[in-house]
């Protein structure tokens, strides 16, 4: 059987318009959008598809918009691809939701209303506590780790891969993190125009709100793997799922090690499956084994499937 991986894009990958070439052309995307409207008893498709941009940026709608686009071209794919049955699955921070949704463990509905819990949350912190982030590029892990030990109010959110690492924190927090970083060594460090201090200790009230949601979701067994951000790990336990899904918002997406475990189980393709094609890049620079698609629009879709049912859908050997 050939070896499949979904992979999930995660805050930051939004943009006006993300998924309205699916939503004109399967009904079963369509149903996707609006089955989230109603049960959200808002128009969310609206402001995926019209914007503004800074309307659908905002964390209280980007999680949503992102993770209900994820979910109707996955949907459309597995439509087109019956036989097409991931063997693992991944997301990147928001993105989690979206895997864990894709195993199976969770349940469309109570997917949606959770992340919309979670968005809420994170950006009542945003509000309360005012952060920001930067990506820090030619270093190592390891050195920004040591040159960061015991700085104050910054923290390290993203280990993306070899050399792209992403700190977190107060706006002074990382503008001194920045200072030390550069005098280490970095070759570069790019701030982001993100609307808080997302996996940094500024998070702490959104994770601990979070908490009893996360308690009630009513997750369910599944032979699918799941590789989650804070440990960078397969999680199988229902409990420990729970946990890692409340620590992460406040824990280091450690992507990079993620992808790696993955790898070290022999896979066919990745597949990332949403907005950007941000993954299948990191990828690349993580140097994973196999090749990786990327289905943001309809014409991936099309360009891909052909490749996809001739050489990886699930088949017998």
């Amino acid at each position: 059987m050939k070896k499949v991986v979904f992979l999930f894009p995660g805050q930051g990958a939004q943009y006006p318009g993300m998924g309205k070439d699916f939503y004109d052309a399967f009904t079963i995307a369509k149903e996707t959008f609006q089955e989230a409207d109603d049960l959200l008893q808002e128009s969310l498709s609206k402001i995926i598809f019209e914007g503004p941009e800074e309307l659908l940026t905002k964390t209280k709608n980007s999680q949503l918009a992102i993770f209900v686009v994820s979910v109707a071209i996955t949907r459309v794919l597995q439509q087109q691809l019956p036989s097409l049955v991931p063997v693992a699955c991944s997301g990147l921070s928001l993105g989690e939701y979206s895997a864990l949704w894709a195993t199976g463990r969770l349940s469309f509905k109570d997917a949606l209303l959770l992340v919309r819990e979670r968005a809420r949350l994170m950006n009542e912190a945003c509000e309360k506590v005012p952060g920001t982030m930067a990506a820090v590029l030619g270093m190592s892990a390891g050195e920004i780790d040591a040159a960061l030990k015991g700085v104050p109010n910054v923290w390290v959110a993203n280990y993306n891969c070899p050399g792209q690492t992403v700190i977190s924190g107060t706006v002074d927090g990382v503008a001194n993190g920045t200072q030390i970083l550069k005098a280490a060594g970095a070759k570069r460090i790019i701030p982001l125009q993100v609307h808080g201090a997302f996996h940094s200790g500024l998070m702490r009230s959104a994770e601990e709100a979070l908490a009893p949601f996360v308690a009630k979701a009513p997750l369910i067994e599944s032979s699918i793997g799941f590789v989650m951000n804070a440990p960078g790990n397969f999680v199988v336990s229902l409990e420990e799922i729970r946990r890692q899904l409340v620590s992460q918002i406040t824990h280091s997406v450690r992507w990079e090690q993620g992808i790696q475990a993955i790898d070290k189980k022999g896979v066919d393709l990745y597949l990332e499956i949403g907005c950007g094609k941000t993954l299948c890049g990191l990828n690349k620079k993580i140097g994973a084994t196999a090749p990786s698609l990327s289905i943001d629009k309809l014409v991936d879709l099309e360009g891909s499937l052909r490749q996809i049912e001739e050489d990886f859908a699930c088949k017998p050997c």
